[in-house]
């Protein structure tokens, strides 16, 4: 047990995991962010998708001129899938990228990237900002998760 203990102290000590881990809680915190402005916007746009939503503004037919589409939300809900869309290949491939042994300025170098790219193209969906902006933004994070796992089959590549 203690040989297990001594394990998991290692990977805690790891400056390229820690940063892994710094840089993976930003962006999930940022994609989180993201079902509260789709919150707010549902909210303050008052458009709804399940009639229970509607009951603090009418009962009945009165409420279901709530249960409807709006451009804004449906905005912010293809930004949101689009961190989901990016996201989640970025936390399983940089996991595998930071234990790979990359050199720390490198590492630093991948997350900090593909992090600040993903907030840009949050304000590119959200302002909106013109094009190409969201597409360069996501391209750009899109290229370092390419680049974070073109390492890790260059490393350990057991195929």
């Amino acid at each position: 047990r203690s040989a297990e203990m001594a394990k998991l102290t290692q990977l805690i000590d790891n400056e390229v995991f820690r940063a892994y881990a710094t840089y993976s809680a930003i962006v999930l915190l940022k994609m989180m962010l993201m079902s509260l402005i789709t919150a707010y916007f549902r909210i303050t746009r008052k458009a709804f998708v399940n009639p229970e939503d509607t009951a603090s503004f009418g009962k009945g037919e009165s409420a279901k001129k709530y249960l409807r589409t709006d451009g804004d939300v449906e905005r912010v809900r293809r930004g949101h899938l689009n961190d989901l869309e990016n996201i989640v290949p970025f936390l399983g491939i940089g996991l595998l990228y930071a234990l790979s042994g990359p050199d720390l300025s490198t590492a630093l170098l991948h997350f900090r990237i593909f992090a600040g790219a993903r907030i840009v193209h949050t304000f590119a969906y959200l302002i909106p900002l013109p094009q190409p902006s969201r597409g360069l933004s996501w391209a750009v994070g899109y290229a370092v998760t390419i680049s974070m796992a073109y390492k890790v089959l260059k490393t350990a590549l057991y195929l």
